[in-house]
């Protein structure tokens, strides 16, 4: 009897060996196959062009080492420098699926251009900045505008975007979302502090509005505009290194 109980004890210590045998070999592997890439997007843009060439705008999307042939979205967003509020959005890429996103466009007037490389792929964002200069511009002020071309604004802190999507149709008493993507040095800001401050022209009251990081460097929030007309919305952005930036914005409530 004493002999099959200590059979039994022994092969049952096998079995918990054999377990823990297991969860150690593929503990690692797991935990390799789970490590989280970086998605990097080169944008390729050329430094200058003629008024009514064609410029290629190309976005080379990466994950890790390995290219994105089914990124989510990859939109080119285009304005005048200075002329940030009168941005153009829709210059929807073309996949050519082999993890490079193009699209075809041509500028109306000289000036020096700004843009974006909206790209969202394996649930991260990320948004590299370009600029060219159309026609006929001073070399020196071209020079000291691509130079100022990562200021946003031309207070940001060095390598820092701020990219807040404009509601669109905002309506009275209806929970609208503000959603602001952030980067520094051209990777996503993670575990930022992010509120808005929200108030109606000519109040003085003004509201706070939290955030939630709902993908790596996104941040958004719900409010309700309690009245029609033009309401103002300061993106306040803070993090434990020290940064502290602010940038503001207008939203219009339809009705």
């Amino acid at each position: 009897m004493v002999k099959k109980v200590s059979m039994f004890l022994f092969f049952c210590s096998l079995l918990v060996l054999a377990a823990c045998g297991e969860t150690n070999e593929d503990g690692p592997q797991a935990a390799e196959d789970e490590e989280v890439k970086s998605l990097d997007v080169a944008f390729d843009v050329p430094e200058t062009a003629d008024v009514g060439e064609s410029v290629t705008l190309e976005a080379t999307v990466l994950y890790g080492d390995e290219p994105v042939k089914d990124a989510e979205e990859v939109i080119f967003e285009v304005w005048e420098k200075g002329n940030k509020e009168d941005s153009s959005k829709d210059l929807k890429s073309t996949n050519n699926q082999d993890g490079t996103y193009t699209v075809e466009t041509t500028f109306d007037q000289d000036g020096v251009y700004e843009m974006y490389a909206h790209t969202t792929a394996k649930d991260l964002h990320t948004m590299p900045k370009k600029s060219i200069t159309i026609g006929e511009v001073n070399k020196q002020e071209a020079a000291d505008e691509h130079h100022s071309a990562e200021h946003e604004h031309g207070a940001h802190t060095e390598g820092f975007h701020m990219h807040f999507n404009q509601p669109k149709d905002v309506m009275v008493d209806q929970e609208t979302a503000m959603t602001v993507h952030l980067q520094m040095n051209d990777k996503p800001l993670e575990q930022a502090t992010v509120r808005y401050e929200v108030w109606k022209e000519g109040e003085e009251k003004h509201h706070w509005v939290d955030t939630e990081e709902t993908n790596a460097g996104e941040y958004t929030g719900k409010h309700s505009f309690s009245e029609k007309g033009t309401n103002y919305v300061i993106v306040h952005v803070e993090n434990d290194d020290g940064l502290h930036e602010h940038e503001e914005h207008v939203v219009e409530v339809t009705e």
